[in-house]
């Protein structure tokens, strides 16, 4: 019978256990992928786009009547641009008397996070404060940005990076129109807004190849533009969202074109 080499199970003593070989770490990260590098890029694009309008609500809040850290504490806490241009709305236009009313504007536009959150809470699993971190950062750009995205990898990549740039700029930027906001005037007259407007857009665009989404985008569109007008701001949203979900659920218009 042959000798055993030196290191062999058969050298080992009777009744020990073999330890399993462990797989050397190198700690470099799997290559990113082009999905991933093309959700980066979108991340940013869309991330600074939407930053440069938060000069606006810093300007319109001092003139609404907030004062700075009020200001500054709305962007850190609340952090989703449609509630709080709503809520410096309303107090624009009636002062502190208004207040109930801004609230409930704000309120009722920020439950649209709570239909976000939904839908991006498989894609960021399990954790605590990784669940706080992304409940904070679920508004409109940083879903619109990840559902964009053909992959889940790239999908959690888009999200966190649109997320993280837009709080850390939108809060920025806050600070600086909030400080500079009798300076530059009526800020509406620089665009800004159309900025942010033209970001989702060009995440929009890409996606209405079929009737059925054309169908959708068309119809809640149009819901929205005809109810703004007589509807607390916030209702013509959540309406539009269900003319969206209907359409989509019943899923009409992709029938007929399969037919």
């Amino acid at each position: 019978m042959a000798d055993a080499a030196p290191g062999d199970p058969a050298d080992e003593q009777p009744g020990r256990a073999v330890r399993p070989i462990r797989p050397i770490r190198t700690g470099r990260r799997p290559p990113r992928t082009p999905a991933d590098t093309a959700a980066l890029r979108a991340g940013l694009a869309v991330g600074l786009a939407t930053t440069a309008y938060g000069i606006s609500f810093g300007a319109l809040a001092t003139l609404s009547g907030l004062d700075i850290w009020q200001t500054c504490f709305l962007s850190l806490v609340m952090f989703t641009g449609g509630s709080q241009f709503a809520l410096i709305g309303v107090l624009a236009s009636g002062g502190l008397s208004a207040g109930g009313a801004a609230i409930t504007s704000a309120a009722l536009l920020g439950t649209r996070n709570v239909f976000y959150s939904i839908r991006m809470a498989p894609l960021i699993g399990p954790g605590f404060w990784r669940r706080a971190a992304a409940a904070q950062l679920t508004i409109d750009e940083s879903v619109a940005v990840a559902t964009a995205q053909p992959t889940a990898s790239a999908q959690r990549l888009g999200f966190w990076v649109t997320g993280v740039v837009i709080y850390l700029g939108w809060n920025l930027t806050t600070l600086l129109g909030a400080l500079i906001g009798d300076l530059i005037g009526d800020v509406s007259a620089y665009g800004l807004d159309a900025a942010a407007a033209a970001a989702f857009l060009g995440l929009l665009w890409p996606r209405l190849k079929e009737r059925q989404t054309q169908a959708v985008a068309v119809g809640a569109a149009f819901v929205a533009a005809l109810l703004t007008p007589v509807l607390t701001p916030g209702l013509p949203v959540l309406v539009a969202a269900l003319v969206a979900i209907v359409v989509g659920g019943l899923n009409l218009f992709a029938k007929k074109a399969a037919s």
